[in-house]
């Protein structure tokens, strides 16, 4: 079975974190929730509050097949200040395993070289911080390892990928089916 951590910092944006888990379970992924700020709960950009699975402390990584980070401006800011999770992020792209990101955190990988020569997408005020990309408007774009998104709106396209990159094309299609996603 595969296994996706989704790391969660204050101020993350609600829709793209919790899409992407629940599109995954759906697909029969199991979806570790981790707090980077080692809390029992992890409060949204809208206020919502979601309790997690787990610490950063308490993640083993050599146990996740994906990495994905959810955006929010204020959410992107913490996960890109952990300087643990950057240092595991670093890891696991490097070994060639995926790593994902929506919205404003793309712009984590642009500042990590993560995207140089490949197709990305991300908020549009984020674009000019995805160094070295060749930057679509895609709601979602898969090159080789990295599958980055466009934003909120984007949210079920970018689960989605994420499903697709480890279960297949089929199983995408299978899932977008089975919550009348139509895009």
């Amino acid at each position: 079975m595969s296994r996706i951590g989704v790391f969660f910092a204050e101020g993350y944006e609600e829709i793209e974190a919790l899409t992407v888990v629940d599109l995954a379970r759906r697909a029969g992924i199991e979806v570790r929730m981790i707090s980077v700020e080692e809390k029992e709960e992890a409060k949204g950009s809208h206020g919502i509050c979601v309790r997690m699975d787990e610490r950063l402390s308490e993640s083993d990584f050599s146990k996740l097949d994906m990495l994905v980070l959810p955006g929010g401006k204020k959410g992107t800011e913490g996960l890109e200040s952990c300087g643990a999770l950057m240092e595991r992020l670093d890891a696991f792209y490097e070994a060639g395993k995926p790593v994902a990101a929506i919205c404003a955190a793309p712009s984590i990988f642009g500042h990590r070289g993560y995207l140089k020569g490949r197709r990305a997408t991300s908020y549009p005020s984020f674009e000019d911080q995805l160094a070295g990309a060749q930057v679509t408007h895609a709601p979602a774009e898969t090159d080789d390892n990295v599958i980055t998104g466009r934003g909120m709106g984007c949210s079920i396209p970018f689960g989605l990928a994420v499903v697709e990159y480890l279960l297949g094309k089929e199983e995408a299609e299978r899932i977008a089916e089975s919550v009348v996603y139509t895009g």
